[in-house]
């Protein structure tokens, strides 16, 4: 009965110091909340009615009074860019840079989230331009790199695969880019299985290229030379002729590689000429592709593959 009652008495002393400690923490926060500057509640108030640009211009007026909560431009700008308002976030770290006592590595913070709006912003203006036009391949491949810029390889992958359902024969412009994405993510076999896909689809020199280097490098040098002469049979180029021969080169007989070596030499030179793409309006040929051609501006006028393989083809 007596340990009952010793627990009774105990009751009111931990209210009291319960009461204390709650006092002491009410106190605590009143004192940090008169620390803090009247505009950040100005800010924070116009935020939550919906006014975000009168918000902006509150909080830049703190920073500007006190340089020490730039941490809340930074979390505000995160904010906007999550949102996708990337404009706003654009200014809210344009502010920062353009302060002249920010320390050093909060400069290259802000530069740094400045350079993420900027991928944002482009991102979204390449999303409306697909909405605009499903077949827009350009699009497709830049939402790819701006992915890949950003870090993320795995989305960059997924937007580069989607141009096979936009164009088959565009994919041979974003193979290289398939294939080095697949190495960084450790399945560089899934990425020569996905492009041999595509050739047995639609045969390309450009595609060829890539997948005979892969094949080099993952299954051998057999490997390679089997792949070209399965193309040349689909497709007889000069081009596929010159990448067998270099494939034979590689583990050619001593007293058969100069032979090899000299009409290597002689194909090679030849199909220079023919590894161009050429404009369908003016007929200007470029050893690059161009989305725009250098000689007559007309957009989209190049087809994605090059004049040899046209020329075979027709």
């Amino acid at each position: 009965m007596e340990f009952e009652i010793w627990w009774l008495l105990g009751i009111p002393v931990f209210f009291a110091l319960g009461w204390i400690a709650a006092r002491v923490d009410i106190r605590e926060l009143l004192s940090e909340s008169r620390t803090l500057p009247r505009g950040y509640f100005k800010g924070l108030n116009l935020l939550l009615n919906e006014q975000p640009d009168k918000a902006i211009d509150a909080f830049i007026d703190i920073v500007k009074l006190d340089p020490e909560t730039a941490e809340m431009h930074f979390a505000l700008g995160n904010l906007f860019r999550r949102r996708g308002e990337t404009e706003r976030a654009i200014r809210v770290h344009q502010n920062l840079l353009s302060r002249p006592d920010l320390p050093p590595e909060q400069k290259v913070h802000a530069q740094y989230e400045l350079g993420q709006d900027y991928l944002k912003a482009g991102l979204l203006d390449l999303e409306k331009a697909l909405l605009a036009d499903r077949k827009n391949v350009r699009a497709t491949m830049l939402i790819g790199d701006v992915h890949l810029a950003n870090g993320d390889v795995e989305a960059a992958l997924l937007a580069w695969r989607r141009v096979e359902q936009q164009s088959v024969p565009h994919v041979a412009l974003v193979a290289q880019r398939l294939m080095d994405g697949y190495k960084q993510v450790g399945r560089a076999q899934e990425g020569v299985n996905l492009l041999k896909t595509y050739m047995a689809e639609a045969s390309s020199i450009d595609l060829l290229e890539v997948v005979f280097k892969a094949v080099i490098e993952i299954d051998g040098v057999d490997a390679a030379k089997q792949l070209v002469s399965e193309q040349l049979r689909r497709t007889p180029t000069l081009l596929g002729l010159d990448k067998l021969l270099e494939a034979r080169l590689m583990d050619a007989q001593p007293q058969h590689w100069e032979e090899l070596s000299m009409v290597k030499n002689l194909v090679h030179g030849y199909t220079q000429k023919l590894a161009r793409y050429q404009c369908s309006q003016c007929g200007f040929k470029a050893r690059q592709f161009y989305w725009q051609c250098p000689g007559c501006s007309q957009w989209e006028s190049y087809p994605p593959r090059r004049t040899e393989e046209l020329n075979v083809m027709n």
